[in-house]
């Protein structure tokens, strides 16, 4: 879906509500419990989701990790299954690393750098962050079609679930 699309979507082709998979998670730390409010919390304000088929949203979205592939599972509003997209995790694998790297950087960064070094490290962690979303809509090319702001909450999300305490 490209952004032009999205201000054209109907009001049905979007998510009304979506869920984690927490089983494995033993604790996140505040910024990454953040990190996952808030992107729920953008995403359901503002997003634009379609996948291919015959089917009519709002739709719900359920994400997990199982066998190392990200599980997406579309349900309607009363929570009746419609589908599952199965992704493989490996092409995922150098971002994600390299995202969580500079977020780590970023966090120490932003107790006792300067202000020039701390938007040095988050131009790269907004790099890395659009370079993960715009995998994630090749990924789901012909599957769903999603907007670039989606693809970036939806992005964080995949990330929150490989952390697992």
């Amino acid at each position: 879906m490209t952004d032009d699309a999205e201000k054209d979507a109907l009001p049905t082709e979007r998510l009304s509500n979506i869920t984690l998979d927490d089983s494995a998670v033993i604790r996140r730390s505040p910024e990454v419990e953040h990190e996952r409010a808030v992107a729920i919390y953008d995403l359901l304000e503002d997003n634009a989701f379609r996948p291919l088929g015959d089917y009519a949203g709002p739709y719900h979205l359920h994400l997990s990790i199982t066998e190392n592939r990200l599980q997406m599972e579309i349900r309607d509003e009363s929570g009746g299954a419609l589908d599952t997209v199965a992704l493989p995790l490996l092409p995922f694998r150098r971002v994600i690393r390299d995202y969580f790297a500079v977020c780590e950087s970023y966090y120490e960064a932003i107790k006792t750098a300067s202000p020039a070094r701390i938007e040095a490290i988050d131009m790269g962690r907004r790099g890395l962050h659009d370079e993960g979303s715009e995998l994630l809509r090749e990924r789901l090319d012909g599957k769903i079609e999603i907007d670039f702001q989606t693809a970036r909450r939806l992005f964080t999300l995949i990330c929150v679930l490989h952390i697992r305490g």
